[in-house]
Order: C-alpha cells, then sequence, then structure tokens
C-alpha cells in the first residue's frame, strides 16, 4: 500500500504488536513515538479484559508510551452491556470487575466468596486463572435462572514469549456448552467494540482509520466491522501472511509504520 495521506488513527492491538506477555516487541515503542509525530491518533485496542485501565496505562508506561485516555479494552465494551442496580456474576479478573462495578452494578466474584446464592441479571466473562468447576457451576446456575450471558472476547488463546495459552474464548465456551446458550461477545472483532471506539473517536471515518493486529479472525475482522485498512504484523499469533487477506503486511509493527506514514 502506498502511504495513507487520509491516515488520522491506528487503532493498535497490544498483545503480538506492542508486546508479548508486556516484554516489547523490537521496533514498537518508536513506532508509536512516529505514528504520533506525523499527526496520527492511535487507539490502543485490546482485548484484554484482565487488566485494569491503570494496570494498562502503567504497562505501556514502562516501554515508553504515554496511554492514558487511549486504552480501549473487551472489558470496557463489555460493561456496556450491564445497567445501573443491575446484579452480576463478574467470571473475570481485575479489569473486568473494575469497569461491571464503574456502571453501578452490584458484582458478585465466585472465587472470593464462599458461595453464589441469589438470582443475577448477567454474567459477564473473562480470562481469568482461577476458573474451576465451581466456577462454572455458578455461572450454570446463573445463566439457567434468567441472567444474560455476557463474553469480553472470544479469543481462544493468548500469546505470550513462550507460547499460547488459554484466552478467554476458551472459559466463555465451556460456560456456553454447559448452559447452551450462546452469549452476547462485545470485543474484537463485534460490533459492540466498534460502537465503542466510534464513540471515543467521533468524526474520524473508517476510510481514516487502519487497524494494527496480529490475529486475522480478531484484527481481521474488526477491520472489516468498522469498515477501515487491516494492517497485519507477523510478531504474534500469525507468522505468515500467505493466503491472508491485509491492505498491509509487515514483520512488526515498525515495519507497518514503513509503509503507512
Amino acid at each position: 500500500m502506498s502511504k495513507m495521506n487520509s491516515l488520522k488513527t491506528v487503532l493498535c492491538d497490544l498483545d503480538g504488536v506492542i508486546w508479548l506477555a508486556h516484554e516489547p516487541i523490537d521496533g514498537s515503542t518508536d513506532a508509536i513515538r512516529r505514528l504520533r509525530e506525523n499527526g496520527i491518533r492511535v487507539l490502543f485496542v485490546t482485548n484484554n479484559s484482565f487488566s485494569t485501565r491503570a494496570q494498562q496505562h502503567a504497562a505501556l508506561e514502562r516501554v515508553g508510551i504515554a496511554a492514558e485516555g487511549h486504552v480501549v479494552t473487551s472489558a470496557m465494551a463489555a460493561s456496556t452491556h450491564i445497567s445501573q442496580g443491575e446484579r452480576v456474576l463478574v467470571c473475570g479478573g481485575e479489569g473486568l470487575i473494575e469497569e461491571v462495578t464503574h456502571r453501578g452494578a452490584e458484582v458478585v466474584v465466585p472465587y472470593r466468596v464462599d458461595s453464589v446464592v441469589g438470582d443475577f441479571d448477567a454474567v459477564v466473562v473473562g480470562f481469568h486463572r482461577e476458573f474451576n468447576f465451581d466456577i462454572l457451576s455458578a455461572a450454570l446456575t446463573a445463566v439457567r435462572g434468567g441472567a444474560r450471558l455476557i463474553g469480553s472476547n472470544s479469543d481462544p488463546t493468548y500469546p505470550t514469549p513462550h507460547g499460547p495459552i488459554p484466552g478467554g474464548g476458551s472459559i466463555l465456551a465451556a460456560i456456553e456448552h454447559a448452559t447452551g446458550v450462546k452469549a452476547i461477545v462485545t470485543g474484537k472483532p463485534h460490533q459492540p467494540m466498534a460502537d465503542l471506539v466510534a464513540s471515543l473517536d467521533p468524526g474520524v471515518g473508517a476510510h481514516e482509520m487502519m487497524m494494527v493486529g496480529d490475529v486475522v479472525s480478531t484484527d481481521g475482522a474488526f477491520a472489516r466491522t468498522l469498515g477501515c485498512a487491516f494492517g497485519l504484523v507477523l510478531s504474534g499469533m500469525t507468522s505468515s501472511p500467505e493466503g491472508i487477506d491485509a491492505d498491509v503486511v509487515g514483520a512488526n509493527l515498525a515495519a507497518i509504520v514503513d509503509q503507512v506514514v
């Protein structure tokens, strides 16, 4: 692709693009600096629902990237489906707990209580290492009792420097299978995340955006949901561009930036 003169916003994934399990990928910090110096806004759009906003900001600061107010997570997208005063079973990490609490909901975290009792308006699911049979049972009971099932994302795996580990989508799949209920999924590549991004970047059209990520089924599909360009990096879950439909392909974020600014 030639230089994108109309590019105003880059939507940048974190895992596999900026870092692997918070270990920075070569050139990523400098690539963000170059985008910003060219007047291009960077929104970090991640399906990570585990970390809080402050934790995300701090992690980016540690690799030299200022990001406060520029991080969009699947936990934030999930919380848009929660209303004030609802009772919500949160089967997820601190980030998901934080965002649902901010909506004014009564939050019950199954691995923090001795037993889960009562009815729920919603069950919200994300990555958490505490997941076990008891949490699966609590989610099953709540959904069978009429609670909506909401997934922060459907990612089956999460990239690390030592290879992939099970992601929040694998946990969600277990709960879906047990309950027989298909979840509302809010993270990439689904519409709730697209709506959230649009609300945070008003006045910027899809033709002025590019999504950069390492997974075609989430990042590439999210670009299609938005109607924007897709930049594929080979530094994360995808190692070969063969047969992949992307507007720009690069070994890493720095190589993508070389092509678009």
